[in-house]
């Protein structure tokens, strides 16, 4: 499973309140309208100029505060093929693989703004085409993997049945 886009990049401890504006909590209900909103209060420009394919590069604890589930599905309704950072909270991380979005643990100091990334998510190989140079991240779980592939956990259970991960 390959993806390619453009690298987006965010800091430390962006909160599920800079990718859903707590401001916006009437949109819940609304999640194609308050997408257009995400990450807007980490950069105003993001919401507008993301790309089908882009991914979201950022350092450490990504995705910090509440468990909202709501945040990594707007992240993916907007288009963006895969979350990179060095950590994350660990509600987020589940939410977002649930969801269907790839969260990937990678050291990003490399990456920056407007790079072109290619990431093949089995062999956990990210390239950074813009700058020729391979970084690595431990590949995810083969059922992480067939959870994702199939669009989320409630798909996955869908077109498997109850807790077949494999």
């Amino acid at each position: 499973m390959k993806l390619e886009g453009k690298a987006w990049k965010f800091g430390d401890d962006i909160s599920t309140d800079h990718i859903a504006p707590g401001r916006l909590f009437h949109l819940r209900s609304n999640l194609e309208e308050l997408a257009k909103h995400v990450l807007e209060d980490a950069d105003a420009e993001f919401p507008k100029k993301v790309q089908k394919g882009d991914f979201v590069v950022a350092g450490r604890n990504f995705g910090l505060g509440s468990s909202r589930e709501h945040a990594p599905r707007i992240i993916k309704i907007a288009g963006v093929s895969a979350v990179l950072a060095k950590s994350f909270a660990r509600i987020f991380f589940r939410n977002a693989i649930n969801v269907g979005l790839p969260v990937l643990i990678c050291d990003t100091d490399k990456i920056d703004v407007g790079d072109t990334l290619e990431v093949d998510l089995e062999k956990g190989v990210v390239l950074n085409k813009s700058k020729n140079l391979t970084l690595t991240f431990s590949p995810l779980p083969k059922a992480m993997l067939n959870i994702l592939n199939d669009g989320g956990l409630s798909s996955h259970i869908k077109k498997h049945g109850d807790f077949k991960l494999e």
